[in-house]
């Protein structure tokens, strides 16, 4: 008889064990489920740090190749410049953007009407100022020029017309007042109206030396140019074609003034290529001052 009392105590305990059985299983798949989630959570932002590492190398890449790009395209085929004064109105004012192949001269020549940019072959520009600007901004100005990404607007280069090529006998002015190239009067339609093709300065009869070439700019009255830095003889004045960095072939900027710089091949149809010997030259006009 005192075995049942016992036995039944024993089945209380064991139902009560079994009570609380579930309630520990509940809390162990909690713990389960939480480390899960701390798994997935640490696994998302590893791959979201991941990802955006990623994105930042390609935008590293690409601007890598990008300024390459940009520095072998300025280097060897086109460079833009900007315009910092009035002689080569109105074809080019002051402040335009302009794109220069330096594919002339090379594999292309160079021909009588050509806009071109070129180093100052000998003191033109005279005295140039420092730099205003100064510091990490001024480096950075000159990094993007460096790369092309930014027009050059450097101090020592110049804009001009060819006027004569190598050889050439260019005499200034016949009796109408008109340029003559080998013999040949010339009408300049893209001298600056008002002007006239001497721009009242001195007259001159020159030849163009062996690899060297003749220009002028557009506005002729305003124009510090062969002219201005010759001798009398071509000798001088004349600008070395190594000297030359390219051909102007577009205004990109402003806006509206974005055009193809052509070159007026009916201006110079007519011109006898350079017979070695200067012709009889022409009857000069009137000379006027070389300011």
């Amino acid at each position: 008889m005192t075995s049942t009392p016992q036995s039944a105590r024993g089945s209380g305990r064991s139902e009560r064990g079994s009570e609380r059985g579930p309630e520990v299983d509940d809390q162990a798949d909690v713990g389960d489920e939480a480390e899960v989630e701390e798994d997935y959570d640490d696994d998302d932002s590893q791959s979201f740090l991941q990802n955006v590492w990623g994105g930042i190398k390609e935008i590293l890449i690409i601007a890598v190749m990008a300024l390459v790009l940009s520095f072998v395209v300025k280097t060897w085929l086109i460079q833009a410049f900007y315009i910092p004064s009035g002689s080569m109105e109105d074809t080019l004012v002051r402040d335009d953007r302009v794109i220069v192949s330096k594919l002339t001269p090379g594999p292309f020549d160079l021909n009588r009407g050509d806009v071109v940019v070129f180093k100052d072959p000998g003191n033109w520009l005279g005295f140039s100022a420092a730099p205003t600007e100064t510091g990490s901004r001024a480096a950075i100005h000159r990094a993007l020029q460096f790369v092309g990404l930014l027009p050059d607007d450097s101090d020592d280069h110049l804009i001009k017309r060819v006027i004569g090529l190598p050889g050439d006998h260019i005499v200034c002015c016949d009796k109408n007042g008109a340029l003559t190239v080998n013999g040949v009067a010339i009408t300049e339609p893209y001298i600056k109206p008002g002007d006239t093709p001497g721009g009242g300065k001195s007259a001159f009869d020159i030849t163009v030396p062996a690899d060297k070439v003749w220009v002028m700019g557009d506005h002729r009255s305003d124009s510090s140019d062969s002219r201005f830095h010759d001798d009398g003889t071509g000798a001088l004045g004349s600008v070395p074609i190594d000297d030359i960095t390219g051909r102007a072939v577009m205004i990109v900027w402003p806006v509206d003034h974005v055009r193809w710089l052509s070159v007026p091949e009916r201006v110079y149809a007519d011109i006898p290529s350079p017979s070695g010997r200067p012709p009889t030259p022409a009857v000069t006009a009137t000379t006027g001052s070389t300011g």
